[in-house]
Formats: C-alpha cells, sequence, structure tokens
C-alpha cells in the first residue's frame, strides 16, 4: 500500500486529534483531597529539585533589574 506524506501527515493529525478530545474521567474529589494531593505533589518536586547539583557558576536565564 503506498501512502504519500500528505496523507500520512493527514492520519496521524487525525487520530491525535480524536485521542484529545476524549480526556481521561476524572475521580470526583472532595477540595480538601485535591488541596492535600497538590501539597504532596509540590512537596515532591521540591525534595527532587533540592537532590539535584547546580554550580554556582551557572547563571539564571534571566536577569533581574531595579
Amino acid at each position: 500500500m503506498k501512502m504519500t506524506r500528505r496523507k500520512l501527515a493527514a492520519s496521524a493529525l487525525a487520530s491525535a486529534a480524536a485521542l484529545a478530545q476524549n480526556p481521561p474521567p476524572v475521580p470526583a474529589e472532595s477540595p480538601d483531597e485535591l488541596l492535600k494531593a497538590a501539597r504532596e505533589q509540590a512537596k515532591r518536586t521540591g525534595e527532587t529539585l533540592a537532590r539535584q547539583r547546580i554550580p554556582m557558576s551557572t547563571e539564571p536565564a534571566f536577569q533581574f533589574k531595579a
């Protein structure tokens, strides 16, 4: 079966669009549970970032100017 690049791209975009339209169902949770989960995720992210070694010579991607 021969398929042109345009047809291949069109079929790939169509399947990606179909997947994007049907998000997975979100379980109904109370606001307290959502807040607790967000705090736990932020804590885990902070711990992961704290383990990374960054040399002092590394400059930020932006500069603060007064």
